[in-house]
């Protein structure tokens, strides 16, 4: 290599590492500003970030969809939400699953239905919070063995929605009328604490599982719609 090319090569290295620095720096002062709650700041600072690199330029095009999501800009977040899946190439499961809750936010189930899903395939399956959301969804329209499946899968993976998952696979089983299993995952959603509706759903299947008490209602069971924080 020339001195020629070898000055050159050196000049490229550094333009590239500029433009990378400056990138995750809008990144980085868009993300303290969302801390902050100023949304519209914030939207500046990830607009000056450019198509360079795609998984950076990605990035902050879903967190600008988040801060209109904040502003209750529902129809642009979701506009943003959609681009960056397209710039990653439908490999963008935390994209696909804020679409999700986005679409649900509108009432449109069957295209909330559709992120989920996406999250889930872009994710192989790792995005419990996709599972547990398209899992009740699925409950809410009936269709109980789909339902079953996605919080038997979400109840794998740690987090926020664990007891949650177990309360509806509960709710699931009975419904599906495996009232023993329903037993059991009632009362794994109480070992992390006081939950109301597990409490409730493991009373009442105790209930239906006494020969004399048959009679109770399996529509009573209650689904809890949230994950759980504390």
């Amino acid at each position: 290599m020339s001195i020629r090319q070898l000055t050159l090569a050196t000049s490229l290295i550094l333009v590239l590492w500029s433009l990378a620095s400056a990138q995750d720096s809008a990144i980085s002062n868009g993300n303290q500003l969302v801390a902050q709650g100023r949304y519209e700041a914030a939207i500046k600072e990830y607009e000056r970030v450019t198509t360079g690199d795609r998984e950076s330029y990605a990035q902050a095009i879903y967190n600008i969809g988040v801060c209109y999501y904040e502003l209750w800009q529902t129809d642009r977040a979701i506009e943003f939400f959609q681009r960056a899946i397209e710039i990653n190439r439908g490999n963008y499961p935390k994209a696909s699953f804020s679409l999700g809750v986005a679409m649900e936010d509108q009432h449109k189930v069957v295209e909330a239905k559709a992120a989920y899903r996406q999250a889930l395939t872009a994710s192989r399956g790792g995005l419990a919070a996709a599972s547990f959301k398209l899992g009740l969804l699925s409950a809410l329209d009936n269709e109980i063995s789909t339902a079953e499946r996605l919080f038997r899968d979400a109840t794998k993976r740690s987090g926020p929605h664990v007891a949650s998952s177990h309360n509806n696979l509960g709710v699931m089983l009975a419904r599906m009328g495996r009232l023993t299993e329903a037993e059991k995952e009632f009362a794994l959603a109480l070992r992390g604490g006081r939950f109301d509706e597990a409490e409730y759903n493991l009373k009442l299947c105790r209930l239906l599982l006494a020969p004399a008490s048959r009679i109770v209602a399996l529509k009573d069971l209650k689904l809890a719609s949230n994950e759980r924080t504390d």
